[in-house]
């Protein structure tokens, strides 16, 4: 982190004197520039997980993040909304939205950054890793140009459904160049993709849909009818859509425009007035004889479109765990230099507590979100028990973190009182942001309903976690309590109980995780409060025997 000048006595900040009525005095400086890398629980999953060759690079990256001109970026991106234009001056149909130019530096370094695609055209071990470290950095600038990138690295997997499709579209899809604008696919530098799952009657219940393919005389080719209900990010190059094939839900790869340099039709009938998220454009499209190419077999729409799910639910995990560490940095720059009561706010008790059990919350997502990455990195290199840990420990993770997200983010918030209310501090934005995480790619139900789906139809997976929970066995006399508990749950487990169950399994899995490879004072106070059962149904409620100063120091360790 940047070094800032040392936060002066209470004493000099409410010394009497004679002062004009606008000097400022008890404020923090800027934040910015600061070093969003600067994380120990980030910089060691790296390395744990394989991929410390890229800890260079992401080193710079932090520097960039954290940079004045980057956090610039992200408020401009947000404050000038996208702008959607149907029709040009002669009144021809061109569905374009516009972006302001800070939205396209933000994506140029993304991209470039290998935080789309190019992850799966790395051979290097780790490759998936250091992505997932890399978002954990960069979306310290802004959240919402995450959603292209995150749908850009999940539509490979899927789309090698179809290797023909795929010889022709993946290397566009791993390019590290970014090249906006409406185009012919092949004679870009780089492409993006979005997804095109739910309709307005049924949402998440995809297999509702009533967007009709029909095939054409060429094979694999059909045309596509229907409205999409949320499909952001429009201005993709390609979209993977789901549609009622003549046997059942299939997957298509729609591209905006076709490879004689006609419009495909994608009739953008307006964009979604979203809490937050408000710099990426979310809207509405309506297919209408528009051309699609057929990817996997006819009536397997689900299966295919799942391995995109899979990616994108593990980038949630991730986003959330960003905007945690995000808000955790400011906070704990606000009460390192604001004074009150006597003291800086720091040094409150009560408030030392608070980020204290912040801290604990940032460090459990990161790890794990970290650990799933490693999975998800070790899969894709045919390894079958991490495949099998995947299945169910993306589903349980994507539930938990966010979930904890808002109210984490709110906590924050409250750190810097009324200062924290103004969308000036950035904040607000952050606040906004965090319940997107839990709905995208499924709602917290949709998350739980999936755990019981992988539990019962392959064993294998509660295998796989309770193998990854051995790991940790006599570590931790609660953790090994909870670990027999969980056991039990899992062998009655309903639809009912779904959600108990997962939190369960969340929890046990961070907690293990932290027990394997945080510092003893982080593990155990995150075992004596998330499992031990001494802690409050709030943040800040860690109990009295916590080594506060030791969690504080790990995680912000600029606090002096």
């Amino acid at each position: 982190m940047a070094t800032l000048p040392a936060p002066p006595a209470y004493d000099a900040l409410t010394a009497p004197g004679q002062h004009a009525t606008h000097d400022v005095t008890n404020q923090p400086p800027p934040l910015a520039p600061y070093d969003a890398s600067a994380d120990p629980a980030l910089l060691e999953g790296l390395r744990r997980e394989g991929a410390d060759w890229a800890e260079p690079a992401l080193r710079r990256l932090g520097a960039l993040a954290g940079g004045v001109e980057a956090q610039e970026w992200g408020e401009l991106a947000n404050r000038h909304e996208p702008v959607l234009r149907t029709h040009d001056r002669f009144g021809n149909r061109i569905d374009e939205v516009e972006f302001h130019p800070s939205w396209h530096e933000l994506m140029r370094v993304a991209v470039a950054e290998g935080l789309a695609g190019s992850a799966w055209a790395d051979e290097r071990p780790g490759a998936h890793v250091a992505r997932t470290a890399g978002g954990l950095v960069w979306g310290h600038s802004e959240a919402g140009h995450g959603c292209p990138t995150s749908m850009t690295y999940a539509a490979v997997p899927a789309l090698r459904h179809q290797p023909e499709l795929a010889k022709v579209y993946e290397p566009l899809l791993t390019s590290r160049e970014y090249d906006p604008g409406l185009r012919v696919p092949a004679e870009k530098r780089g492409l993006l993709a979005g997804m095109g799952m739910t309709e307005k009657q049924g949402g998440s219940d995809v297999r509702t849909n009533t967007t009709t393919a029909a095939p054409t005389t060429e094979p694999g080719v059909y045309t596509l009818r229907g409205h999409k209900w949320f499909t952001s990010a429009p201005m993709c190059d390609v979209f993977l859509v789901l549609a009622q094939a003549p046997h059942g839900l299939s997957c298509f790869l729609v591209p905006r425009v076709l490879p004689d340099g006609t419009r495909n039709p994608f009739r953008i009938q307006r964009l979604k007035d979203k809490l937050g998220n408000r710099s990426n454009a979310s809207s509405e499209p309506e297919f209408e004889g528009t051309v699609a190419w057929l990817v996997g077999a006819e009536g397997q729409g689900v299966k295919t479109i799942i391995e995109m799910v899979n990616c994108t639910r593990l980038d949630c995990v991730m986003a959330s765990a960003t905007l945690m560490r995000k808000t955790l940095v400011e906070a704990g720059h606000h009460v390192r230099y604001r004074g009150a009561f006597g003291a800086r706010l720091l040094d409150q008790p009560l408030m030392r507590n608070v980020l204290a059990d912040l801290a604990l919350e940032s460090e459990a997502a990161t790890t794990l979100a970290l650990r799933l990455s490693g999975a998800a990195d070790r899969a894709a290199r045919g390894d079958e028990a991490e495949r099998g840990f995947r299945r169910i420990a993306t589903a349980v993770g994507k539930y938990w973190v966010t979930k904890r997200g808002p109210a984490f983010t709110a906590e924050a918030l409250e750190c810097l009182g009324g200062n924290g209310y103004v969308e000036e501090s950035g904040m607000p934005r952050h606040y906004r942001e965090a319940p997107l995480l839990s709905i995208w790619e499924g709602s917290g139900n949709v998350n739980a309903l999936d755990v019981l789906r992988a539990l019962g139809r392959d064993p294998a997976t509660a295998d796989a976690l309770f193998a990854e929970l051995a790991l940790a066995r006599g570590a931790d006399a609660r953790l090994d309590t909870a670990v027999a508990g969980l056991k039990d749950q899992v062998a009655s487990a309903s639809p009912a109980g779904a959600r108990r169950l997962v939190e369960r399994m969340a929890l046990t899995l961070q907690a293990s995780l932290l027990v394997r490879h945080a510092p003893p004072a982080v593990a155990d106070a995150f075992c004596a409060s998330r499992l031990g059962g001494d802690w409050g149904h709030a943040f800040g409620t860690l109990p009295s025997a916590a080594d506060v100063d030791a969690v504080l120091a790990r995680a912000l360790p600029s606090d002096g």
